[in-house]
């Protein structure tokens, strides 16, 4: 706080002190700008302070009175040496003048403004010719006092701005906040200072800011991190070497990307094995066949190097599986098998009960944040679990447990009629199965004798990746279908559907001929666009078909008992006549499927043998194909 003078004569004598304590002993006074040498002797960056003659003598001048931050600062000293490490002088009650938007620059900042604009682009638009310029020597930064940006207090906002920062200028409430901004910039150049001439910087402030720093690791392991991170972000501020590390840590498991590097855990060995996954995984996304580069992991040993291209060769084939020790290395296990079937949300509370038995690599290790670049676990930890992860005491911490958040799949099948036009899903066709396993279901169902399941992918990774075998016959309509667990007994094969439109001359149900000896459900539905909505529902048991229905617009075909649940009203819509079928279906097999994990998540897939009959005696068939080629 600077609200007084003698708050504001404690931070500058501090700073002041700080200063003369980080120069390079070593530089002879020849290499020493002269400008210098007197703060230096007098390990003083002020002035004498304005007389209040003086100060009055200003809002004169200048038709205000100044706004109280600035006008205090200035009976304390009038000017200021080095604010920051950009700016040499700082106004006092001699050198404040009127910008008067010297060097044009309301013509770039905020650029053109129209009846939508907000109105911090109006203040920005107005705040060059009217503002108040305290730089006196600079790097070619602006410092701007604005009296038409005035808070309750009557403090003025400061704008910074350099043609070199490549940004739009930076706000600061007042001319207090300003300052307090640069004392912290000067911690954070003497520590990038002292690090390059391997010299120390080490005073009380420095003392501090690690005290806080330890304090916030420890409140992030006993569930505190929106405490912590807020720590963590001050000290950061200030240039303390473990605060980034520390910080990225929580701020990755929000789900934030950008500008996370994991300073100082990304190189060393100790710590690879966990965040160099995490940082990698975004590298593999956004680059997606670009090899490290030197400045990536800068610093890094070779060991170190080699390691991480290993890993990032793992993420882009997708088989980078993320491990852990102890009893939280087994619930990871344990998760992972539960994931690849598409029980998502199991998997999350398998490895929520297992957080509190989560151990660190080492003191700053926060959180397993290897987790986000696992391709089968990554996916659950939305924003929402991050929280929940990082709000759960660990690694010994006392704590108090958040309460669960909800799972992220709605029970039963219904969910499957909430789509929109934007909806990958809005048209599918789906295999429930009886008493077989997920894994089983290729020798079911499969294509031929060979099919297997593939790895686990996103359904649209899985359509560029597994494609169908070049023998198979050109008319076959073989879907390359996700499986899981559909519920207690039954396994699932999904697909969104593409390619022809559901007609009833041509099509067979895989499942028929799979339901020898166990009970298999067909359901194929087209939302309507291009075309009209169709729903067809099937019921096969040892190989023969028990009944089913096709709904169309508002007729509806039936075959063998169907039960009366599955049908609606002759008046219903087509939409109604989906969702009841599917509720219906539900209710009475006790099933459904995961919207997450075939949305979001990754599962195993196979082709299945073909979904239509081969053409008959006389009867034609057009297959056409596209292929994209270089010109």
């Amino acid at each position: 706080m600077t609200d007084t003078m003698e708050e504001w004569r404690s931070l500058l004598v501090r700073w002041s002190q700080e200063w003369a304590d980080a120069q390079d002993g070593d530089t002879s006074e020849g290499e020493r700008p002269a400008r210098d040498e007197e703060p230096l002797r007098t390990r003083w960056l002020g002035f004498p302070p304005a007389s209040e003659e003086r100060i009055r003598a200003l809002e004169e001048r200048l038709g205000h009175r100044l706004p109280p931050s600035y006008r205090t600062f200035l009976a304390v000293t009038d000017g200021w040496r080095h604010a920051g490490g950009f700016v040499w002088l700082l106004a006092g009650t001699e050198q404040a003048r009127w910008h008067e938007d010297a060097a044009g620059l309301s013509e770039y900042f905020p650029g053109e403004l129209d009846e939508d604009s907000p109105p911090e682009d109006v203040l920005l638009a107005g705040m060059w010719g009217r503002a108040l310029q305290l730089d006196v020597e600079s790097d070619a930064v602006y410092v701007l006092l604005d009296p038409g940006d005035v808070d309750g207090a009557g403090e003025w906002a400061v704008y910074s701005w350099a043609p070199w920062h490549g940004d739009q200028p930076t706000r600061y409430g007042s001319f207090g906040a300003f300052m307090a901004a640069m004392y912290r910039q000067f911690h954070s150049l003497a520590v990038s200072g002292s690090e390059r001439t391997g010299t120390e910087f080490v005073n009380a402030t420095t003392r501090a800011q690690d005290a806080a720093v330890e304090a916030a690791r420890l409140d992030a392991l006993g569930g505190r991190y929106e405490r912590a991170e807020t720590a963590l972000a001050e000290a950061l501020s200030y240039g303390r070497p473990r605060a980034a590390g520390l910080r990225d840590q929580i701020r990755r498991l929000l789900g934030q990307t950008y500008m996370v590097y994991f300073h100082g855990l990304a190189t060393d060995p100790v710590y690879v094995p966990e965040v160099v996954p995490a940082l990698l995984a975004e590298h593999g996304r956004m680059r997606r066949d670009q090899e490290l580069s030197p400045h990536d992991l800068p610093g890094a040993s070779d060991a170190v190097r080699e390691a991480a291209e290993g890993v990032l060769r793992q993420i882009r084939e997708g088989t980078f599986r993320y491990t852990a020790e102890g009893p939280f290395g087994r619930a990871v296990e344990e998760a992972r098998e539960q994931a690849r079937w598409g029980e998502t949300d199991a998997a999350w509370r398998t490895l929520r009960a297992a957080l509190p038995a989560w151990r660190p690599l080492s003191a700053d290790h926060l959180a397993p944040v290897g987790l986000c670049a696992d391709p089968l676990l990554g996916p659950l930890i939305t924003p929402e679990r991050g929280r929940e992860l990082l709000a759960t005491p660990r690694a010994g911490q006392p704590g108090e447990a958040p309460p669960p958040s909800a799972d992220l799949d709605p029970p039963g099948l219904a969910w499957l009629a909430d789509g929109d036009r934007g909806d990958f899903l809005t048209s599918y066709r789906f295999l429930l199965v009886e008493g077989v396993a997920p894994a089983e279901l290729p020798a079911l169902l499969g294509a031929d004798e060979a099919t297997a399941l593939h790895d686990p992918a996103t359904l649209w990774e899985a359509r560029g990746r597994f494609r169908g075998g070049a023998d198979a016959a050109p008319w076959a309509d073989h879907a390359l279908m996700a499986v899981g667990r559909a519920g207690p007994g039954w396994s699932f094969a999904f697909a969104p559907s593409r390619g022809g439109r559901f007609d009833e001359r041509w099509f067979v149900s895989p499942g028929l001929a799979a339901s020898a000896g166990t009970r298999v459900v067909t359901v194929w539905s087209e939302s309507g666009h291009g075309g009209p909505a169709v729903f067809h529902l099937s019921v096969a048991e040892n190989g023969e078909e028990r009944y089913g229905c096709t709904l169309r617009d508002t007729a509806a075909d039936t075959r063998g008992p169907v039960p009366e649940a599955f049908l609606s009203p002759p008046d219903a819509s087509a939409e109604e006549r989906r969702r009841r079928a599917l509720e219906a279906l539900a209710d009475e097999l006790h099933v459904g499927l995961p919207r997450f994990a075939l949305t979001r998540g990754r599962l195993h897939t196979f082709h299945t043998r073909p979904w239509n009959r081969p053409p008959g005696p006389g009867e034609t068939y057009l297959t056409v194909r596209v292929e994209l080629a270089r010109p």
